[in-house]
C-alpha cells in the first residue's frame, strides 16, 4: 500500500508549511464531547481519589481542563503506579479503560499501591478523533523538556512537581484502521517522506522500553489480556509494525529517546498497550476490558515481587 501521492494537503515532496498545517487544523471538526464522556465520570470517583486540575489547553477559543486523580488514602511507604490514557485522543479505550479500571477494579489494590491516573491527556484529540494536536504535533513523540506539544508539556511539568519515584507506568493506547486511512498518509505528507510501514496487527500487543524491557512483567500482562481478547500474531517477517518481536505479543522501543509517554519517568516497570477495536474478533467494550486486564495483570505481577 502506498498513498504517498494521495493526501490533499501540501505539495508532494515538500514538507508542510505553516499554511498547510492551518488548512489541516481548519478541517478538523468536533465529533464528541470530552466533558460529557470523560469529565462527568470523574466526579463519581471522588470517594477514593483526589481530583486535581494539573493544567489546561487553550485551542481556538476552546478551553480544556486537564485532570489527574490521586489516591485519597496516600501513604508514602506504598509504591506508586502511574496510569495514563488518551495521549492520542482518538484512542478511545485508553481513555475509557483508565476510568473503567478505577470504577470497577482498583479497590482490591488500593491497600498496596498509590495511584496517579491521567485519563485523557489530549482532550482536543479526543473530541476531534485525532492522533495529533491542533499544531500537527504528535504528543507521543513530545515528552521532554521544552516540548512543542502543550499536552505533553503539561504532563511533564506535573509529574516533575510530584517528585515521586514511580514503581510502574502503564500507558494505554489503541490502533485503528484510520492509522492507514488517515494518519500514516498525513504523516507522509507533512514530513515529505515515504511511508513504508502499513502493518496493522490484528489483536493486542505491548510496547516495552528497550532500555528496561522487563520481559516477565510484559508476559504477565499478556497472560492477563489473552483471557479477554486475542494477542496479535507476528507478520511473515516475525515483526509487528516493522519491529522484531521480543516475545509473543511484545516489541520494544527506546522510549525516552523517542519522546514517548512511557519514557516520562524512571519507573523500572513500564509498558504501552495497543488494542485493535476494528478487528473482526473485537469491539469497543472488549478493548476497554482488555485495558483493565492490562492494569490488573501488571499489578498482580508487581504485588508478587
Amino acid at each position: 500500500m502506498n498513498t504517498e501521492a494521495a493526501y490533499p494537503i501540501g505539495e508532494l515532496g515538500k514538507k508542510w508549511t505553516e499554511g498547510d498545517k492551518e488548512i489541516w487544523f481548519q478541517q478538523q471538526k468536533k465529533k464528541r464531547s470530552y466533558f460529557e464522556l470523560v469529565v462527568t465520570q470523574l466526579d463519581s470517583l471522588n470517594e477514593d481519589y483526589v481530583i486535581e486540575q494539573y493544567g489546561s489547553l487553550l485551542y481556538d477559543a476552546e478551553n480544556y481542563p486537564l485532570y489527574a486523580l490521586k489516591s485519597l488514602e496516600w501513604k508514602d511507604d506504598k509504591p506508586t503506579i502511574l496510569i495514563t490514557g488518551g495521549v492520542h485522543g482518538y484512542e478511545t479505550s485508553g481513555v475509557l479503560g483508565t476510568i473503567r479500571f478505577l470504577q470497577t477494579a482498583a479497590k482490591p489494590f488500593q491497600a498496596d499501591f498509590n495511584f496517579v491516573v491521567l485519563p485523557c491527556i489530549s482532550p482536543w484529540g479526543f473530541e476531534t478523533i485525532n492522533r495529533w494536536n491542533p499544531l500537527t504535533v504528535d504528543p507521543n513523540r513530545s515528552f521532554y523538556e521544552n516540548s512543542p506539544a502543550q499536552e505533553s508539556s503539561a504532563v511533564f511539568q506535573y509529574i516533575k512537581t510530584l517528585d515521586i519515584d514511580f514503581l510502574s507506568h502503564i500507558d494505554l493506547h489503541e490502533t485503528t484502521d484510520t492509522d492507514n486511512s488517515e494518519f500514516r498518509p498525513a504523516l507522509a505528507a507533512r514530513d515529505a517522506i515515504e511511508q513504508k510501514n502499513w502493518n496493522i496487527p490484528d489483536g493486542f500487543y505491548l510496547v516495552g522500553d528497550s532500555t528496561k524491557p522487563q520481559n516477565d512483567f510484559q508476559k504477565a500482562i499478556i497472560n492477563s489480556v489473552e483471557k479477554v481478547t486475542h494477542i496479535a500474531p507476528a507478520d511473515d517477517d516475525g515483526k509487528l509494525i516493522g519491529v522484531p518481536l521480543s516475545q509473543v505479543g511484545v516489541i520494544n522501543y527506546a522510549a525516552r529517546e523517542l519522546g514517548l509517554c512511557m519514557g516520562l519517568t524512571n519507573a523500572p516497570y513500564v509498558t504501552t498497550t495497543e488494542v485493535y477495536p476494528d478487528s473482526p474478533s473485537a469491539n469497543d467494550e472488549i478493548c476497554i476490558l482488555a485495558q483493565v486486564a492490562v492494569i490488573t495483570g501488571a499489578l498482580n505481577y508487581l504485588m508478587a515481587l
